[in-house]
């Protein structure tokens, strides 16, 4: 194989790994709806006061629970509380998700309001009357019957204002992550009134994020049809909003969701926004009439759930929500990485190890590029068999590029030769293992899974290090040391691979060609050890397959 080709090749492989983030950018769209229930919600974002900071600052989650009247929820995947003031879901723990690798500590992800990273689900009714008084953050809210909330037993909660006006939120979960709010208003008087039902979330700061560009973290929604993304700061430098008949809101974590489903039917303004805390809302924009001595209801769910990719596509196909199967950041490659999720899951399924089921995926992944592959390493076998004749012609036309591009030309010609062959496995391959990049960075089903010996999450880098023979001496090192078994395996599969292919005949090219393996153990030891696994197989498949058909060529051609 051409050097120039095999280290434009491998050279494009790294610049794709640096440059994949500008590949896809997200439009921002624009609309202009002015709704009149507006100030309303606004109200009920409680933008704190540089006072209110100072508090929120030092009040401990704790302490902040026990300020209000709670009841609490709980069912097999979720437990927590709602607070009775401003009826706000402010408390939720997962239950099979631990902190860190060796830690019992459960992630948390919901906080209350008067915490430094509060953050909450909050729903309701606004209307344009400014003389009705409205339930807010600071209304206390009263409990009717079942004082605790599981997916077997709903409750129900009353709040009336002096107008004689009483709304009631009546609150079901099911056995995962999904809440449903059945929310009315009873109208006791004889007077009309329209109402718009909204629901939102509240963010007082921004999480620690990965901060990593082929991974978005924020707000997201699926609006008819057109995928949004916007980052935090995004949102702190500009507000976003759009009108849509069908979809879903919420703010995403790496490996968690809280989303906003509103109601079915109905044309909704989403908002997108920043005042000293995040917020991501929607306001339906056809009122609800409600006459005198009469009832109006309406219906929105809530799913606060870790990503697990059978729970989110659950979801969009049981409750029929549009592209929810989004809220797992796929990537633009989804055609791709998808299946390729799929085919990983299945493996494990079968050999109850995800690193083994990367391996056979590996393998699946070789067979399918067999032909390709075996046509490859046939051209370079006879590139091989060619170097002594190339490297002749080069001595021969040292100072006639031209004619020995011609010469070199009809020497490929006559021995059906084509140079860019070799390439492209290589060329062919970069979008699966960018795919299964993915599939390991974003998906929690990868999330503190072993494999074996030292690798203990497959979804994070190999935690040894050449530099203190991984392990056996008594210190550690500095983290851009931490080169691991597999990353190191990995260096010196692709080095003998490297030998198998055609020497540059170029002695500059040559030294170049020399450090690839040493430049992509380097850049690739940091990434998730699942990926180097999967690459170092890969390496060894190659290699053998390689010299297969190199014997075989060889075999033919002193026939």
């Amino acid at each position: 194989m051409d050097s120039k080709n095999t280290i434009a090749a491998i050279a494009l492989s790294s610049a794709v790994i640096v440059l994949y983030s500008l590949f896809f950018i997200p439009e921002k769209p624009e609309t202009n709806i002015d709704l009149v229930e507006k100030n309303k919600i606004e109200q009920n974002t409680d933008t704190p006061s540089l006072d209110q900071k100072e508090i929120l600052v030092k009040i401990s989650r704790e302490d902040a629970l026990k300020e209000s009247k709670r009841v609490q929820f709980e069912n097999s995947s979720i437990y927590g509380s709602i607070s009775l003031k401003g009826a706000a879901i402010d408390d939720l723990t997962f239950k099979d998700y631990n902190t860190a690798l060796k830690s019992n500590e459960k992630v948390t992800l919901l906080g209350p309001r008067n915490i430094e990273d509060g953050y909450l689900i909050e729903s309701g009714f606004v209307t344009s009357d400014k003389n009705i008084d409205i339930p807010n953050s600071d209304s206390i809210w009263s409990i009717i019957g079942n004082d605790k909330l599981t997916d077997k037993s709903p409750i129900k909660l009353s709040w009336t204002n002096k107008q004689g006006i009483t709304f009631e939120k009546e609150i079901s979960l099911d056995d995962k992550y999904l809440f449903t709010i059945k929310q009315s208003v009873i109208n006791s008087t004889n007077k009309e009134y329209d109402f718009y039902s909204y629901g939102q979330i509240i963010r007082n700061k921004i999480p620690e994020i990965s901060n990593f560009y082929i991974l978005h973290e924020g707000l997201i929604a699926t609006l008819d049809d057109e995928l949004i993304e916007e980052d935090y700061d995004d949102i702190q430098e500009k507000k976003f909003t759009k009108t849509a008949l069908k979809g879903w809101l919420g703010i995403g974590d790496k490996y968690w969701i809280t989303s906003l489903i509103p109601p079915k039917d109905n044309e909704f303004k989403t908002t997108f926004d920043y005042k000293e805390k995040f917020r991501a809302n929607f306001v339906v924009t056809r009122p609800l009439e409600l006459k005198g001595k009469s009832k109006i209801e309406e219906k929105l769910q809530i799913i606060v759930a870790a990503k697990r990719v059978d729970i989110i596509d659950g979801y969009a196909e049981s409750l029929k929500i549009d592209k929810f199967d989004l809220a797992i950041d796929w990537g633009f490659l989804y055609f791709i990485t998808k299946p390729l999720f799929f085919g990983i899951d299945y493996f494990f399924n079968l050999l109850g190890n995800y690193g083994l089921a990367i391996i056979a995926i590996t393998v699946c992944i070789r067979l399918t590029f067999f032909p390709l592959a075996n046509f490859s390493f046939r051209s370079m076998a006879k590139m091989k068999a060619l170097q002594p004749e190339m490297v002749r012609l080069k001595e021969l036309h040292k100072n006639d590029k031209m004619k020995l591009q011609q010469e070199m030309m009809a020497l490929y010609k006559k021995e059906k030769v084509n140079p860019m062959s070799g390439c492209l496995p290589i060329l062919v391959q970069i979008p699966v293992f960018f795919a299964l990049y993915k599939v390991l960075f974003v998906t929690i089903e990868m999330r503190q899974m072993p494999f074996y010996g030292w690798i203990q999450d497959l979804s994070e880098r190999d935690p040894t290090s050449l530099f203190n023979l991984f392990g056996l001496l008594p210190y550690d090192v500095p983290s851009f040391l931490v080169i691991g078994a597999w990353p190191v395996a990995m260096g010196v599969s692709m080095w003998i691979q490297q030998k198998l292919n055609p020497a540059p005949t170029d002695p500059m090219q040559a030294k170049i060609f020399m450090f690839f393996p040493l430049f992509l153990t380097v850049i690739l030891a940091p990434f998730p050890s699942g990926l180097v696994i999967y690459w170092t197989v890969n390496n060894i498949l190659t290699m053998a397959q390689q010299v297969f058909i190199m014997k075989r060529t060889t075999v033919k051609t002193v026939t």
